[in-house]
């Protein structure tokens, strides 16, 4: 069996920009992604305009690119949102790190345009948060747009090929190769046993829970990361103009009033559409905006994020325990109409069509939310809806549309050096799977972090 210098566990964006840099050191790359190629990738279920099919797995979510290649793309150019890779580097690292990624992605066919540029608009909203109870969180973004962010994926796949990196999609790493503390290969669910000198583990939110698996068997030590569990919002567009012409996205930090549980805005989606994504055999919900196509509505997400302390660690299990509750009432994704919410009654179909908002996503199911989300998550959504009427009047109407559950699997993070490196010698661990990072561009960072060690040694 031929030997590789670096196998890569998953093709997302922190596998593919820990293959761009080690490109420079080494062809003896190897990249298993469980998913489709980006060419095979389709959601039949919304071709059909039918109720999700439970493919295993979800091409929307898994395949090359990760979850990442049909997201909005956007690239937060700030170190201080997008995961905790600023625990492992210092902010000037980081904000290098950002900066040379950023050009990477340009030169794959990233577009020009940055918002959150002017200081004057962003004045006049910090002013606003403070008045409504807020922080806000001002943030350069370069947006890709679905449809460009799978030219520019597709692009470095090409590149990487290319340069004689072998790619291997639909094909699993089921257990890792360790002797006397030093890793030496993997074994993939084909049961080919294929030795690496260095092995990066990037498998995305999907592999979080075979990573803390394979964790747990090899006595690799976690930290508990939060559980984000919410809503999504869905408004008339001309609700948020103000502050997605300029910033495109707007992030806002709220600590609710009776518990002080923390409450974020997540991926604003202007001019978008809301989707679903089936996170092994458990439907939920997300959003996109498209580069070439434009809905009258933006979409974003209420997160509340809570950290359990002992004897709870499997934050990962109670979000899927909502989610399947969630799944359970309305066979998929709940929706229900806000002014429904606060009478205490459940939307119906009459009630939704009463609306001023049309829910973009139609496979969802109206009903009551009250019925999922534990009351102080659902208290804090709505005391944050209500402090977000202070930034832009008119998201606390009755016609404003919320979807649940969304949920973020975060992996529990494991015990890494500033490399990267975990405590099994040549193992590193890399992105959104490993409990690091929380987007597009530091889960990128991250890659890069883990390459360049490696290309160290090499």
């Amino acid at each position: 069996m031929k030997k590789y210098d670096v196998i890569i566990v998953g093709g997302g964006p922190a596998g593919i920009f820990a293959a761009l840099e080690l490109t420079t050191a080494t062809r003896e790359i190897l990249i298993l992604e469980k998913g489709k190629k980006l060419a095979k990738r389709h959601c039949p279920s919304k071709e059909q305009g039918t109720a999700c099919l439970g493919c295993q797995p979800c091409s929307v979510v898994s395949g090359w690119g990760g979850a990442g290649a049909f997201s909005d793309g956007k690239l937060t150019l700030s170190g201080e949102v997008g995961g905790f890779l600023d625990e492992y580097l210092t902010k000037e690292e980081l904000s290098k790190l950002i900066r040379y990624v950023d050009d990477v992605y340009l030169r794959f066919g990233a577009p020009a345009q940055v918002y959150g540029e002017d200081e004057e608009t962003i004045t006049r909203i910090e002013k606003k948060a403070v008045l409504s109870d807020l922080r806000f969180i001002p943030s350069r973004i370069r947006h890709l747009g679905s449809g460009r962010t799978l030219e520019v994926l597709q692009a470095m796949e090409d590149y990487l090929t290319g340069q004689g990196v072998e790619i291997r999609t639909e094909e699993t790493c089921e257990e890792l190769l360790v002797e006397k503390g030093r890793v030496t290969g993997v074994r993939t669910n084909s049961g080919l046993e294929i030795p690496a000198s260095f092995v990066i583990l990037a498998p995305g939110r999907q592999g979080a829970g075979w990573l803390a698996g394979e964790a747990a068997r090899l006595g690799l030590e976690t930290r508990v990361n939060p559980v984000d569990i919410g809503v999504r919002v869905e408004l008339p567009a001309e609700v948020m103009g103000e502050l997605t012409s300029v910033l495109y996205e707007g992030k806002f930090v709220f600590y609710s009033r009776f518990f002080e549980d923390r409450v974020r805005t997540f991926c604003m989606c202007p001019h978008g559409e809301v989707v679903m994504e089936n996170n092994d055999g458990l439907i939920t919900v997300n959003g996109h905006s498209h580069a070439h196509k434009k809905t009258p509505y933006t979409n974003f997400a209420l997160l509340v994020s809570k950290t359990f302390t002992e004897p709870f660690k499997e934050p990962i299990k109670y979000g899927r325990y909502i989610a399947g509750l969630a799944n359970l009432l309305g066979g998929g994704v709940l929706l229900q109409r806000l002014g429904d919410l606060q009478a205490g009654r459940r939307s119906t179909p009459e009630r939704i069509k009463k609306g001023l908002v049309r829910p973009t996503l139609k496979e969802a199911t109206p009903g009551d939310l009250s019925l999922v989300l534990p009351y102080r998550h659902l208290r804090a959504v709505l005391e944050m809806l209500e402090a977000l009427d202070g930034i832009a009047p008119g998201v606390n109407s009755r016609n404003t549309l919320l979807y649940g559950v969304e949920v973020k699997f975060y992996s529990s993070r494991l015990e890494l050096s500033n490399s990267l490196e975990t405590e099994i010698e040549n193992l590193f661990a890399a992105g959104d799977g490993a409990g690091v990072t929380r987007g597009l561009m530091q889960a990128s960072v991250s890659g890069v972090v883990a390459g360049r060690e490696i290309m160290k040694r090499l």
